[in-house]
């Protein structure tokens, strides 16, 4: 009992990484436009001003690897927690806008390494049965975090005038508690394997429940020989064709669909259709509210429907949202709650489709050797995406020439084409082994494999 509380401990406090990652990720709707006025930035600027931190994602996630491995998974999640403090405080202090991107840039570099190094930890501390549970903790945190991001802006929006520094300084108190329970958590015994640090990681083992301490750690150091061995392999090559397009294109497809572009604005976007400041600021929390239980949902069914499924209902979906979206732009036909209703229905099918599905099929679809390798080009292909629609946004948007009719509609066609990719070429990977999929997604045809 003692040991499960342990990891639980361990991996609780460093899914608080996650809950930051997401409250950093979506607090800035409720401050970009107070941000623009302030530092009175056109639309191509105040597009980058959002980005900034996505570019720092992106960098943070490519580079975090390095330093987890030297110094620890432990020491990077501290690291890690200061950058998202010293990022809160600052952006919510800045009185210039060059010293307001440096400290988002410094948020986006937590995000990034911290959707890295998170994830790595708690399957490293965590026993085999309980390993998929907690790894999704994390997850679950992030939407948990876009969710209080959403109702902190809120609450903060009655301050007035300065309210934006609030929204982004309060993250500040989430991110000491991640940076304070950091210090008690026990150190990854693969890392300390990697190491050489035998004793060390045998006591952690055997803290976390392991009971073949012994067993474990001649396993992990056979993988480590294997990882060593497959780091010669390269990624992009006709061998693995087929799961790099898969990878690339489901992450596209997941930022074309118009979710960062939703999460970042959706307040401007409610106020474009009519509503009041606060009252847009209120319909943001039924976004986050919303996110969070259909997550919660296709969580519990994405293993009984499998990922195709998910994908070709949530493509539908958005299909019909996103156009109603488009097509209110258009006419103008704003009515009382139609535009929530239809946002709303949007983030729903998001959130059961691409939202659940997309890590879940990315670290299924490549061969061992190389599947560090294909989830980071997975994962920077999504983030580089998001940063250039969150750029591009707000300038097409508000551009009188294109609005919003023309920009919802882009994301319904684009989720069209998500639906005929799907149809025609994604595979299952409902209840088959790794090894199974690995066959399936071979270059070359098992008929002609067992030929030879």
């Amino acid at each position: 009992m003692k040991e499960r509380k342990t990891v639980f401990f361990a991996a609780a406090a460093a899914s608080l990484g996650g809950f930051l990652f997401g409250f950093d990720t979506a607090v800035i709707s409720g401050a970009e436009k107070a941000i623009q006025q302030l530092f009175q930035l056109d639309s191509f600027w105040h597009g980058f001003t959002i980005a900034i931190a996505l570019i720092g994602t992106v960098i943070g996630a490519l580079s975090a690897g390095k330093p987890a491995d030297l110094y620890g998974r432990k020491a990077s999640l501290i690291v890690i927690a200061l950058f998202f403090c010293i990022s809160a405080v600052g952006s919510g202090l800045a009185n210039s806008w060059e010293m307001f991107l440096v400290f988002r840039f410094i948020g986006g570099l937590g995000i990034g390494a911290s959707s890295v190094v998170g994830p790595m930890y708690i399957s490293e501390i965590s026993p085999s049965h309980l390993r998929g549970r907690l790894v999704a903790l994390f997850q679950l945190n992030i939407v948990i975090g876009i969710l209080v991001s959403f109702f902190s802006n809120y609450l903060f929006s009655a301050l007035g005038e300065g309210s934006w520094r609030w929204m982004l300084g309060v993250a500040f108190f989430p991110g000491i508690i991640f940076l304070s329970l950091i210090f008690f958590i026990p150190n990854s015994p693969r890392w300390l394997v990697k190491r050489g640090r035998i004793s060390e990681a045998r006591d952690i083992l055997k803290k976390i429940g392991e009971k073949n301490a012994e067993g474990e750690i001649k396993e992990i150091t056979e993988s480590l020989r294997s990882e060593a061995g497959a780091k010669k392999e390269k990624l992009l090559s006709a061998e693995y064709k087929k799961p790099v397009a898969y990878a690339m294109l489901l992450a596209i497809f997941n930022q074309f669909s118009g979710i960062n572009a939703i999460l970042y604005f959706s307040p401007r976007i409610f106020e474009m259709a009519g509503f009041q400041q606060g009252t847009a600021m209120l319909q943001s929390v039924s976004i986050g509210l919303t996110n969070f239980l259909f997550t919660i949902i296709a969580m519990t069914i994405i293993d009984r429907f499998g990922r195709r499924t998910l994908l070709i209902v949530g493509s539908l979906g958005m299909i019909v949202s996103l156009g109603m979206v488009s097509f209110t732009f258009f006419t103008k036909n704003f009515g009382s709650y139609n535009m929530l209703v239809y946002l709303i229905s949007f983030i729903a099918f998001f959130a059961f489709s691409q939202g659940a599905v997309i890590w879940v099929f990315i670290s299924e679809i490549f061969p061992n050797k190389v599947r560090a390798k294909g989830q980071t080009l997975g994962s920077s292909t999504h983030w580089i995406v998001a940063t250039i629609i969150s750029w591009t946004f707000p300038f097409v948007a508000e551009n009188p020439a294109i609005g919003g009719g023309p920009s919802f509609l882009f994301f319904a066609l684009m989720m069209l084409l998500q639906l005929l990719f799907v149809l025609k070429y994604l595979p299952e990977t409902k209840g088959k082994s790794l090894e199974q999929i690995e066959r399936d997604l071979q270059a070359v045809p098992l008929e002609a494999e067992e030929l030879n």
